[in-house]
């Protein structure tokens, strides 16, 4: 009879010890983040970047995960109002993905936040908020 009851606080102790440690990893777990870099003027590699995006969500969960496109350079041109992929892009950031402009192409082509679709973000520096992501552990891609 002792040795059940012996048996029995061990148990009890053991798990009183692993049981807040399991929940606060848990609850302290953060999504997985992962930067896609669009720097062409090419509808075929913004749909590449956007199913890439999809399916990520699809696969993990949109929940699960943190996606942001960064476009600047040639790529900033699939951001302005006209252009090809601009529903796909509207629908893709209405689905959690973070699509980021870069400011300092938007400036050295002479355009205006008034020039793009609505429901971009918009970063002071394409090339810095990679590295920036990256730094914090983002996972990296470049379709």
């Amino acid at each position: 009879m002792n040795r059940r009851l012996f048996v029995h606080a061990g148990a009890t102790a053991a798990l009183a010890l692993f049981l807040p440690l399991a929940i606060a990893q848990s609850a302290g777990a953060k999504r997985q983040g992962i930067v896609i870099q669009v720097s062409d003027n090419d509808p075929a590699k913004w749909n590449l970047a956007l199913n890439n995006a999809k399916n990520l969500q699809d696969d993990v969960g949109a929940a699960n995960v943190e996606i942001e496109i960064v476009a600047y350079g040639p790529g900033i041109g699939m951001l302005k109002l006209e252009s090809p992929t601009g529903s796909r892009i509207t629908d893709a950031a209405k689905a959690g993905v973070r699509i980021s402009a870069c400011e300092n192409t938007m400036r050295a082509q002479k355009l205006s936040k008034d020039d793009m679709l609505a429901g971009i973000s918009y970063v002071p520096a394409g090339v810095t908020e990679i590295m920036k992501k990256q730094h914090e552990g983002w996972a990296y891609l470049r379709p």
